[in-house]
């Protein structure tokens, strides 16, 4: 008796929410299809550009599980359920939460502009702002950068894009810029003549585009030269340092001096009574 009442009260149920149930339970196994399927189209660009894995996972992450809340709710809906206060509570959740993580969506949001717009990839010696190294990794909420003297710098997203951004070695040459003061008692001319030589001399020094030598400057206490050779971005601090020693000690040897800041200073004596 009661198992013939149990299947009187199932039987009208089952006739009313059937065909509901089984559409609830369609729209949830071609949604989560769905939500993978769109998942993996919006993440392709970030996977093509080799972004970070841990950043790419992290964004499939929410973008499945927000989809798959979607395909639920309208799971829910079919089924008869009043979803209205349920999105509520959910998007005043979202508002709480975020307003919570603000300094972390930020850092979040700037982490996805860093790698959409790339304005530098790993490998790269960057500036922003007061930050300065070689870029390691571009992480979800930071940039890993290094160094010079082999400090590691934990950078938030959002303080390197809100900066200008100067990407040192971005492109395959470089320019290095010297400036050599001579005395104006010395040849302009010979001076350049030695300045040439050990351009000429160093095999890193590209000839096109070709290194200018010229005045640059009627100093104070010397005539300034600019030295402006070109090298391959890599060789850059190497030719900086080797061409500052090799200009000085060919200068002393051709008698050419590099003269030091003078400044005079004349003395009245007041001869009044």
């Amino acid at each position: 008796m009661d198992i013939q009442k149990t299947i009187d009260m199932i039987i009208p149920f089952l006739k009313e929410y059937s065909l509901k149930i089984l559409a609830a339970i369609i729209i949830i196994i071609v949604g989560k299809w769905l939500a993978r399927k769109i998942t993996r189209l919006l993440m392709y660009p970030l996977r093509k550009k080799e972004a970070d894995i841990s950043l790419v996972e992290f964004l499939e992450n929410i973008i499945y599980y927000a989809l798959f809340v979607a395909v639920l709710i309208a799971a829910l809906g079919q089924l008869g359920i009043n979803t209205t206060s349920l999105l509520t509570v959910v998007g005043a959740a979202g508002l709480a939460v975020g307003l919570a993580l603000k300094d972390s969506l930020s850092n979040f949001a700037s982490g996805i502009m860093l790698i959409f717009f790339k304005p530098f990839k790993s490998g790269d010696f960057i500036k922003a702002g007061d930050v300065t190294g070689t870029v390691q990794k571009i992480s979800i909420f930071n940039t890993i950068l290094h160094t010079p003297d082999n400090q590691k710098i934990f950078a938030p997203n959002s303080s390197i894009a809100n900066n200008v951004i100067t990407n040192v070695t971005a492109n395959p040459i470089r320019r290095v810029d010297l400036v050599v003061g001579i005395s104006y008692d010395d040849d302009i001319r010979k001076a350049k003549t030695a300045l040439g030589d050990i351009l000429t001399s160093d095999s890193r020094i590209l000839e096109d585009p070709a290194p200018m030598i010229a005045v640059s400057e009627l100093a104070d206490s010397s005539v300034n030269l600019v030295v402006r050779p070109w090298v391959n971005s890599s060789d850059y601090w190497d030719v900086f340092f080797d061409l500052t020693e090799a200009i000085k000690i060919e200068l002393d040897a051709q008698g050419i001096s590099i003269p030091y800041p003078q400044r005079d200073v004349h003395l009245f004596q007041d001869t009044g009574q």
